[in-house]
């Protein structure tokens, strides 16, 4: 079946993905905007906007949203990251025109009640201090803060504690004036779904007015720096990160091959020299982020106080290695799992439906299935090294939270990351 494309007399877009052996749909509404597009003033605006909008319309009150949901047997949730917001839903295929109805309503009609504002602030405050007392995740919100200083990009999604405390109303009715756009909203659904009767569905219910000044985000800069925290855990918590490319660089590519020989599996270099045969870290792994404009490499690591220097250095050697030799056999591996993973992916209409709405927010168009797949056939040992080389060139960010006396320092970790 093949995926279709409108886009609404407001400027919707709506995309349906069908899968008729399926007996869901997964739908989503996806606006790109996000924790990048906002100010140092109102950090935090977009996730809340996303919380609020479950507690209560000009016609549904936040206990009939989830009673109108689960009436049948449906799920409803949302996320907010860096550049986008989501609201989504999964329902049986019958269901569909109901989901579609409560996430519109949420999604343009919600009333940011005072009581209901001040009860959900508790929550995000509550949400943060689990985010702090959880060592693996608060390490990344000072990794990306470090590697994009005194930037949106660089902020926390959640937002500091200080300003959730006192962000009002008029600030979160604010920010959807100023970034909820239709030219940035995607309809996405994917199962067992009629485009015809989506879009008839969607112009009925969705009538997003143009901003008058569309808002430009400053472009973001990988400056780096050091980061490290002591404090009281049994495990030092290590991210070590480089710039690397944008989404809409093809190079991209070069950096998932990279990543997955280096630190993407069981099989790759990292797990084996650190935790197979140093037994260095429990947890060890290398990933690769990217954003619109900008991108890292970034490696995580877990381990003990004694052990915290012998691993940074094994990592640094690691890397060094990775510019001279790679075999074309870890290459077809890493190709294989990249694959793997992306086929795997489409067996889930959730994931379909995500990956659909995030490329058009990136790119502008859909990248398809078959196009990916045709981009990592033609990867080879010579990307995988080019990669290599140019990394070891770009800004270095480090981030070290727990027992970090045995930390090396930055610039001893940057001289044996340029020798």
């Amino acid at each position: 079946m093949t995926i279709e494309f409108s886009t609404l007399p407001c400027g919707i877009r709506v995309v349906t993905d069908p899968m008729p052996t399926v007996e869901t749909v997964s739908l989503g509404i996806w606006v790109g905007a996000g924790s990048r597009h906002e100010t140092e003033t109102n950090n935090g605006v977009a996730h809340f906007l996303e919380h609020m909008a479950f507690k209560g319309t000009k016609k549904r009150s936040a206990l009939k949203i989830a009673e109108e949901i689960e009436a049948v047997g449906g799920y409803l949730n949302a996320y907010t990251s860096k550049e986008v917001t989501a609201y989504y839903a999964r329902v049986l295929k019958n269901d569909t025109p109901l989901a579609l109805d409560i996430l519109a309503d949420i999604f343009q009609n919600s009333i940011f009640d005072p009581t209901e504002l001040d009860r959900e602030r508790e929550v995000i405050l509550q949400e943060i201090g689990q985010c702090h007392d959880t060592p693996d995740d608060v390490i990344h919100d000072h990794f990306q803060e470090i590697s994009y200083p005194n930037q949106s990009l660089g902020r926390p999604i959640l937002g500091p504690s200080r300003l959730i405390k006192t962000m009002s109303r008029e600030t979160l009715i604010d920010f959807m004036k100023d970034h909820y756009d239709p030219a940035q909203v995607v309809l996405v659904a994917s199962g067992n779904v009629n485009h015809q009767h989506m879009v008839e569905w969607a112009s009925s219910l969705l009538d997003l007015k143009p901003l008058k000044a569309k808002q430009i985000v400053a472009p973001a800069t990988f400056i780096g720096g050091d980061f490290r925290e002591k404090k009281d855990l049994e495990q030092l918590h290590f991210l070590m990160g480089l710039e690397g490319p944008s989404a809409t660089d093809d190079v991209h590519y070069h950096g998932m091959l990279f990543s997955t020989i280096f630190g993407g599996g069981m099989a790759s270099r990292l797990f084996q020299e650190v935790r197979e045969k140093r037994g260095l870290a429990y947890s060890i792994y290398s990933f690769l982020t990217t954003y619109s404009d900008t991108g890292m490499l970034g490696i995580y690591a877990g381990t003990s106080e004694k052990d915290s220097k012998t691993l940074v250095d094994v990592i640094v050697d690691e890397l060094h290695k990775m510019t001279a030799h790679i075999t074309n056999e870890e290459v077809l591996r890493a190709k294989a799992q990249m694959k793997a993973s992306l086929l795997m992916g489409l067996e889930s209409s959730s994931s379909r439906a995500r990956r659909i709405a995030h490329t058009l927010l990136s790119f502008g168009y859909y990248i398809s299935t078959e196009e990916i797949i045709q981009k990592i056939d033609q990867l080879t040992v010579d990307h995988a090294y080019a990669f290599a080389r140019d990394i070891l060139s770009k800004p270095l960010s480090l981030a070290a939270l727990g027992p970090i006396k045995n930390v090396p320092e930055f610039d001893s970790v940057e001289r044996r990351l340029r020798g």
